[in-house]
């Protein structure tokens, strides 16, 4: 899938994923600033992922994971400091909830501070019903 929007492709096309700037990109988050090399790429591997790029440049990344018949997991969005406040983050998210691929499946995903941008998109905050098991290391 390829969406042409301005100076910016989105794509899942796997062969464009530029693993090092998406390590680089998530080690400055709050969610994945201490997740080992080998675990993003692990993640990557077995994920349905979406690059953004200015041309050769990736300058964004999301990854989704699904069983592609009932929900996904939207996670690790991310836009490179550079490139915000353009609305590309709201377009991956629009391209991602309007792909044919996840049509008719519910979607999750957890955000700490952006929960108005993803209102926008018709997620809804739910306390009281989710639940969370985090490893212990």
């Amino acid at each position: 899938m390829n969406v042409v929007f301005g100076d910016f492709l989105i794509s899942t096309d796997r062969l464009k994923l530029d693993f090092d700037k998406i390590y680089q990109l998530l080690s400055m988050t709050y969610w994945a600033d201490k997740r080992p090399v080998d675990k993003v790429r692990k993640s990557i591997e077995h994920s349905l992922c979406y690059g953004v790029y200015q041309g050769n440049r990736q300058i964004g990344f999301a990854r989704v994971i699904t069983d592609w018949a009932t929900t996904y997991w939207l996670c690790d969005v991310v836009i490179d400091s550079e490139f915000r406040g353009q609305g590309i983050g709201k377009k991956l998210i629009d391209t991602i909830i309007h792909s044919e691929d996840l049509q008719g499946l519910s979607g999750f995903l957890g955000t700490a501070d952006a929960h108005g941008l993803y209102e926008q998109y018709g997620f809804v905050k739910d306390d009281n019903r989710f639940m969370v098991r985090r490893p212990q290391i």
